[in-house]
């Protein structure tokens, strides 16, 4: 016969096996290549980021990362394929700043719950930039000109409407005092049409990234006035920040990782950790400064708190700008 306390026994014995699979997985996460989903082109600021992330992940993983580009939906169809995805740590994927906003605009439920949020990557500060030869030699002029005009007379571009690169637009002309709709927005498929836009003559200001900028600075047709970062970016030295220009606005774009909500906790450790030394490798944080990239990393409770401030600003610019839907 046997006693209760055996009983016990031989039942947690039994039931050990059962447990055993997934705990395992777990602790040997990961044993095949990492599929990292990008919402967007191939080419592009959140493509180029993971690239150079994946690059220091891989030897950290002890895997293949997978970069995948799921574009469509001004980004809802990446965001959601990464929603979406098994909960097993072997989907990841680079969340952008569009996310927060999706629920705002009315265009998707999928927002910061849908995730299990890891860190921001890096950021990417917007500019000022103009034509070269046009009338605006210095950011103090062109805000003169901005102020004197009438509302709508100025032209800015570089992403959709209600777009990122839109926000520091709207952002800008309210820390100049005015409303936040006083740049008239043509909506562009990215930051290259608008950029020849603005040589051709089309646009008044590009409100996007000045790395996208660049190669048109280099051949003298056009000219980035100010940053809208914490601190001047190493690709542009001598440009000045708008804060050193006593005005109090600093928007940056930024790329994330993010996980489907729901990982389990000894995969979600282990990737944060595997993670976050691949972010710290040397030739990652090189590679993005060098191309003026800021890199970032935090802990997932300090991102969380990011998209909380980041979400309640882009909420009022969206309003101001007649676009909030949410």
């Amino acid at each position: 016969m046997i006693s209760r306390r055996g009983l016990a026994g031989l039942a947690g014995a039994l039931a050990l096996p059962a447990l055993l699979p997934g705990r395992a997985r777990a602790q040997s996460w990961p044993s095949r290549p990492v599929t990292m989903v990008v919402p967007w082109a191939a080419g592009g600021g959140a493509d180029t980021v993971t690239r150079i992330l994946a690059s220091g992940l891989e030897p950290e993983f002890g895997q293949p990362v997978n970069v995948v580009n799921r574009t469509g939906g001004n980004g809802i169809v990446g965001h959601a394929a990464i929603a979406n995805a098994a909960r097993d740590g072997y989907t990841i994927g680079c969340g952008t700043s569009e996310f927060v906003n999706f629920k705002t605009l009315g265009q998707s439920d999928i927002g910061p719950q849908s995730f299990d949020l890891i860190s921001r990557i890096a950021s990417i500060p917007a500019g000022i930039t103009v034509k070269a030869d046009g009338p605006w030699q210095d950011f103090k002029s062109f805000a003169a000109a901005l102020r004197e005009a009438r509302k709508g007379q100025f032209t800015g571009s570089g992403v959709s409407t209600g777009g990122s690169w839109h926000l520091a637009a709207a952002g800008l002309a309210k820390a100049l005092g005015m409303e936040a709709d006083s740049i008239r927005w043509i909506p562009s498929q990215g930051g290259a049409p608008a950029l020849q836009d603005l040589v051709a003559g089309g646009i008044s200001v590009f409100t996007g990234s000045p790395i996208e900028a660049k190669p048109l600075v280099e051949a003298g047709q056009v000219r980035v006035l100010a940053v809208m970062a914490e601190k001047r970016v190493t690709s542009f030295p001598d440009v000045p920040t708008l804060k050193e220009l006593g005005v109090d606005w600093v928007y940056e774009n930024w790329f994330a990782m993010v996980a489907p909500r729901g990982l389990p906790a000894p995969v979600r450790t282990r990737l944060i950790e595997a993670a976050g030394r691949g972010h710290a490798r040397p030739e990652v944080r090189q590679t993005m400064t060098a191309r003026g990239i800021v890199p970032v990393w935090e802990t997932p409770e300090a991102f969380a708190e990011f998209t909380t401030r980041f979400g309640r600003t882009a909420a009022t610019l969206l309003g101001e700008l007649g676009l909030a839907r949410g």
